[in-house]
């Protein structure tokens, strides 16, 4: 049987490590109530404590910096593209009809 992949909401992920930063509890106790490997609430932890305001975007949810590099990507993609021809257009223009 296969099963599924869990996903939790941004508000519940940030609750979650409010607890742990907050709450006398251990991590293994909340893990243990919550049915979550521990191993995951570390790695929330380490998100929520480099960048609390950008961290579990969500699917579909890029952090600013990302949607840069993408757009840039994209604009590089295009001016390359956009060079090229301009290369062989002079190229075609530049031959002498002799």
């Amino acid at each position: 049987m296969v099963s599924r992949r869990r996903r939790f909401t941004r508000e519940f992920k940030v609750e979650t490590v409010k607890l742990i930063t907050d709450g006398d509890n251990s991590v293994s106790q909340i893990a243990a109530d919550l049915g979550i490997h521990p191993n995951t609430l570390y790695k929330w932890v380490k998100q929520y404590s480099d960048k609390p305001q950008e961290a579990f975007p969500g699917s579909g949810h890029v952090t600013s910096d990302a949607e840069m590099i993408r757009q840039l990507k994209r604009d590089n993609e295009r001016l390359k593209m956009e060079r090229d021809i301009l290369k062989k257009a002079m190229a075609i223009f530049s031959k002498d009809p002799n």
